[in-house]
């Protein structure tokens, strides 16, 4: 998987010419983004939208390398026995307004289909302490997240 992981940001994401240089930030914040899709056990279209609208904004990716990216985010969050692997990478990339921002994507997905479930609220709340975002940007990345989302 990692060599998949490798090849993609080699071939799309990485900057000409530098082939050993890739970044695999976007697909751990995308698999945080996933867990949240697959979380109430029910993908609906519209939440997959948000995780793709999400990934193409938060990383300026071209649709069909969004698209990449979600398929290898899905495969490793499917692989993945807990968070760690993602939190940490983005905890050391990530400043505290990213990691918010991550969090507020989160939201985003889980008020997509207009309903909030119970297990998508902890996990985001788990993902939240994990990314060391403290209480007060939670709350204001939920509140800018159920604001966009609509009736």
């Amino acid at each position: 998987m990692f060599n998949l992981l490798k090849e993609f940001f080699e071939q799309h994401i990485a900057p000409s010419g530098s082939a050993s240089t890739y970044d695999p930030i976007p697909v751990a914040t995308a698999a945080l983004l996933v867990e949240v899709m697959l979380m109430d056990g029910n993908v609906d279209p519209v939440e997959r939208a948000a995780v793709l609208r999400a990934v193409r904004g938060s990383f300026k990716l071209a649709a069909d390398d969004a698209e990449a990216v979600i398929r290898l985010a899905e495969a490793q969050a499917a692989s993945a026995t807990d968070f760690h692997q993602f939190t940490s990478l983005i905890n050391r990339h990530f400043g505290a307004a990213d990691r918010a921002r991550v969090i507020e994507c989160m939201w985003q997905v889980a008020y997509a289909d207009g309903t909030l479930d119970a297990h998508e609220q902890h996990l985001i709340r788990k993902i939240a302490a994990l990314l060391y975002v403290p209480d007060s940007a939670y709350i204001a990345a939920k509140m800018r997240a159920k604001e966009t989302a609509g009736p």
